[in-house]
């Protein structure tokens, strides 16, 4: 897994960590300059992956460009579908029914609390416990197959369209939510009794990977990996979006600036989308799920941004429009690619072991990066 590219004259050791490496959960290459087993250096090379998926938007119209977001950080596909959703509908002044916006809210709070889920089963394995990755993965699949059963799909589900959401809910899926409610809370307990008070991962994950706030600021970072460095900047909260307004959840900030206040951020996260999904699943007002739109769809002349909290952090999207059909330029400010240009100011001095634990809690999807 690790192949030795050249020693320098002080001895120092330069290797590769990727692009097939089971830690960085994609085609992503680090190239590391170690001295013994300590970090010194580290450059990340990106483009593995990479599908030119703006400049492919360009081409298509602001019903299909939506989509090709979901193969982005494909475990926010929801939530990144709403962002899209919501810049062409602001630009066209399109109002939303309130079902649908309900629906939208309940979507992407369980997206969220999946993507958490995949992520600390990963993270655990990452460190070397193997049980929590099959135990994520059972409450996991409750939520896939509550997608699946609306969506069709269980992953890249494609379904917020500019107007509202493709079809109706599913009969069962008032139900099922409930159900799954009632189920999780007892099993996010059990993830605590399993990792987060083991003195093991604590002691790996506990003033591991330090960065300031004034730096995560500095880097960019948002979502999770700011949070836990004691930065406000949740989107849902900061400038809220769709219903968010209407709802009591906390931001949950850490200010331990290490790997486990990260890695903290995320499990009290899961609780908060619990909270918010508890005060929407019984209120689904009745109504239209999709306001009238005409078939083509033109934005008018400009400039429009939009910005939505995803697992991840802040996704923004910037739309030029000539008066068109489809975009003439499109931009994508993902959360992972400014997340991951703080990894070697994480890293550098720590030993090649932190790596993955650091890693680990900045939750990277490469094609998120890799755009």
């Amino acid at each position: 897994m690790f192949e030795q590219v050249s020693t320098s004259e002080n001895g120092e050791l330069v290797i590769n960590v990727g692009p097939q490496h089971p830690a960085t959960h994609g085609v992503l290459h680090l190239l590391i300059t170690l001295n013994g087993e300590t970090v010194t250096k580290l450059e990340p090379n990106l483009g593995y992956i990479h599908r030119s998926i703006e400049k492919m938007c360009e081409s298509l119209s602001y019903r299909q460009f939506i989509y090709t977001t979901s193969r982005m950080d494909y475990l926010s596909s929801h939530i990144n579908n709403h962002a899209c959703a919501l810049t062409v509908e602001s630009a066209l002044q399109i109002e939303i029914p309130e079902r649908a916006e309900y629906i939208r809210v309940i979507m992407s709070e369980l997206t969220r609390m999946a993507s958490h889920q995949l992520w600390w089963g990963a993270m655990a394995m990452d460190l070397g416990a193997l049980s929590p990755f099959f135990y994520a993965f059972r409450e996991r699949e409750s939520i896939n197959d509550i997608m699946e059963e609306t969506c069709g799909a269980r992953l890249t589900m494609n379904y917020f369209v500019p107007g509202g959401v493709m079809y109706d809910l599913h009969p069962n899926f008032v139900a099922k939510v409930k159900e799954f409610i009632v189920f999780f809370k007892s099993k996010i307990d059990e993830y605590d009794e399993l990792l987060t008070g083991n003195i093991i991962f604590q002691n790996r994950m506990k003033n591991i990977g330090i960065i300031s706030k004034e730096d995560a600021i500095s880097y960019g970072c948002t979502g999770p990996t700011a949070r836990g460095s004691g930065v406000s900047c949740d989107i849902r909260k900061i400038y809220p979006y769709s219903i968010y307004q209407k709802l009591d959840f906390d931001e949950v900030i850490e200010h331990g600036c290490d790997s486990f206040s990260r890695y903290q951020v995320r499990m009290k996260e899961m609780r908060q989308s619990l909270k918010i999904i508890e005060q929407l699943i019984d209120n689904i007002p009745k109504g239209e799920f999709q306001a009238k739109t005409k078939a083509v769809l033109k934005l008018p002349k400009g400039e429009f941004y939009t910005r939505v909290e995803t697992a991840r952090g802040e996704l923004g999207v910037y739309i030029v429009s000539e008066g068109g059909t489809s975009p003439y330029r499109i931009k994508f400010r993902s959360p992972g690619f400014s997340n991951l240009s703080a990894l070697e100011h994480m890293v550098k001095g720590h030993k090649i072991g932190d790596l993955v634990a650091i890693m680990g809690t900045l939750d990277l999807v490469i094609p998120d990066i890799d755009r």
